[in-house]
């Protein structure tokens, strides 16, 4: 085997739509080593969780098309492989975590039939084995009294509780990869916190590889040791996650980094947003997909930048063509930051006005009809 256990080169992920192609994943690469944990960060809809189903070949048919790249595990491309394989590397070798293990959850079989399944076919276990192995499993995952929770059926347990029991079938073959597609979503912090700690101590118990989907950058720091912050369907910038948080290089980083409210900071003005919204994905702006929200933008971003390395760190890559920390570049930037605040304000109180002054038109007839009855 190489040196990596997943490589992702150039994937292309579209879905077909009435009105064309929906480019949700557009040649994405990035790679993860045997027990690395890696984050998939940006906003909601920019490609996470279809570039997962994409390393699981669950993409939903027939709208959903592999337009291109390779999905390289142990060597081995998955895009190519057969239904029958794939099946045995899906849940035995790659194992997942889903958003809402409600919905991921049969209702009509116990957890414990769920999780003996995959042991019964990918670890050739006995009955009596893959029970007792299902028990030992929901044990580890914190399922209290598991000999007896292990006959309950998933609306029997509370959230927090049924994602656990997805974390066990997730882990219960000993995958090499670990896929966690947002697995704290609609979970009250303390038992998000409970989760990650989870993940984190049993991944390292079995020296499993993570790639750790979320849009939470407070998970990221915590969970992984590297970053791929992605935007539209592309990646905009990787990195250590020590160097993402120190040294951010993308404008899109730097936006999603400073959205973020400090709690060891003093409030003195309004939390930042990143101005705009994410582009449709069925016509994409020529060039970097970031443009149109960008302060730094400049002619030359209607050509999109190649991801590459950044001067002094081979591990550290950005597609973009501007340098973020040239003091010209961020006066520029500020400017048209500038602008647009008085821009939107000189808008927000032209709006104003129109509204008082129709208001104050609207409310002259009833005055009048009522001075006339009283008169």
């Amino acid at each position: 085997m190489g040196e990596y256990l997943l490589e992702v080169q150039d994937l292309k992920t579209y879905f077909k739509v009435k009105a064309g192609r929906v480019r949700a994943v557009d040649g994405v690469s990035f790679s993860v080593r045997s027990g690395e944990r890696v984050g998939l960060v940006g906003e909601s809809g920019c490609g996470k969780s279809v570039t997962a189903l994409s390393i699981m070949r669950l993409l939903p048919k027939p709208a959903g098309e592999q337009a291109g790249g390779s999905i390289l595990f142990e060597d081995e491309d998955l895009l190519s492989m057969p239904e029958s394989n794939m099946r045995q590397i899906r849940g035995g070798k790659i194992g997942m975590i889903f958003q809402d293990p409600m919905t991921c959850l049969n209702p009509t079989m116990t957890v414990g039939k769920q999780i003996s399944e995959a042991l019964r076919i990918h670890l050739k276990l006995s009955n009596e084995g893959a029970k007792a192995r299902a028990i030992s499993l929901l044990d580890q995952v914190g399922i209290p009294a598991a000999h007896e929770r292990i006959s309950s059926f998933p609306h029997q347990f509370s959230g927090g509780m049924r994602q656990r029991v997805m974390i066990a079938m997730a882990l219960a073959c000993n995958p090499k990869l670990l896929v966690a597609d947002e697995p704290t979503t609609a979970l009250d912090v303390t038992v998000q916190a409970q989760i990650l700690e989870l993940i984190n101590g049993v991944c390292h118990d079995f020296g499993t590889a993570v790639i750790m989907i979320t849009h939470d950058l407070g998970v990221v720091a915590g969970m992984t040791d590297r970053v791929v912050v992605m935007y539209a369907g592309k990646v905009m910038e990787t990195a250590p996650t020590e160097e993402i948080f120190a040294n951010p290089l993308h404008p899109y980083t730097l936006g999603l980094l400073a959205s973020v409210p400090r709690l060891d900071a003093v409030r003195q003005e309004q939390l930042k947003t990143i101005e705009g919204a994410p582009p449709d994905l069925l016509k994409p702006p020529p060039g970097c997909p970031f443009m149109p929200r960008c302060a730094f933008a400049r002619a030359i971003c209607k050509t999109m930048p190649p991801l590459t390395a950044v001067s002094g760190s081979m591990q550290h890559q950005k597609a973009c063509w501007i340098d973020v920390t040239d003091p010209s570049q961020q006066a520029y930037a500020e400017r048209r930051r500038q602008a647009r605040a008085a821009s939107q304000q000189a808008a927000l109180a032209a709006f104003a006005e129109t509204t008082t002054q129709s208001g104050d038109q609207a409310t002259v007839p009833d005055d009048a009809e009522h001075a006339e009855k009283e008169g």
